[in-house]
């Protein structure tokens, strides 16, 4: 199994930015998938899930409504498209499924 994020990088505040997590080695169609996030100093936090179809999905309050995960079963890869930044979603993002993590892509908000 490998989980691939990318997209990461320096954002203004208010500005946006798509992640891809690029998955293999199991039937990515068949599963939900999930982002995290690690700020400096603080723990792991569940950004949002999706289903294996996509049809539905889950964030947390910080990021509802800023913050959309789509995926492509076609293509294998899962996307987190972040809208109106703020320096509070500066953080490594990472990809899961079951028990795998990605490497994870840093997202840094800041004037």
């Amino acid at each position: 199994v490998q989980l691939v994020e990318s997209g990461g990088g320096l954002v203004q505040p208010g500005g946006s930015l798509r992640l891809s997590c690029a998955a293999s080695g199991f039937t990515f169609s068949r599963y939900g998938m999930a982002w995290y996030r690690q700020a400096p100093g603080k723990e792991r936090e569940l950004v949002g899930t999706i289903t294996s179809a996509g049809g539905s999905t889950n964030y947390a309050s910080s990021v509802q409504g800023r913050f959309t995960i789509s995926r492509d079963n076609a293509k294998n890869t899962m996307y987190l498209q972040m809208n109106s930044l703020k320096p509070e979603d500066t953080a490594v993002y990472y990809c899961r499924w079951s028990t795998y993590w990605g490497q994870g892509t840093q997202v840094t908000v800041s004037s």
